[in-house]
């Protein structure tokens, strides 16, 4: 059975080079621009595992994994965090909002691949 796979970035070329990256895996992917719209898409589906990027407009990553695990249907929704960024106290925020893992950009498909079957097996 194929992951369904969300990912949240503002950048559209980010979000094709995970599209690309993730689709040729078997992953079936959904994509939203910011935080706001993927809380929108976890409303109307579920997902095995969201990537989301950190910086982004509207609401932030920060802002998005603490809602999405304000949500009981999506406590348990490995979140893997996506960013240029890399600093401790981020990652340590990330980590307190509820974020199962960090991964930094620019990323290399076969770790975020082996990450991503890591987090939902």
């Amino acid at each position: 059975m194929s992951l369904s796979i969300l990912t949240v970035d503002d950048s559209r070329m980010m979000r094709e080079m995970l599209l690309l990256a993730l689709s040729e895996q078997g992953f079936v992917v959904t994509q939203a621009e910011d935080g706001v719209e993927g809380l929108e898409k976890l409303n109307s589906a579920s997902f095995d595992v969201i990537i989301t990027d950190i910086n982004m407009p509207r609401l932030d990553g920060f802002g998005f994994i603490e809602g999405v695990r304000a949500d009981e249907k999506h406590r348990a929704t490995p979140i893997l965090v996506l960013s240029t960024e890399g600093d401790v106290e981020k990652k340590t925020r990330a980590k307190t909002a509820g974020a199962t893992g960090w991964i930094v950009k620019p990323f290399n498909a076969e770790k975020l691949v082996s990450a991503i079957r890591r987090v939902s097996a």
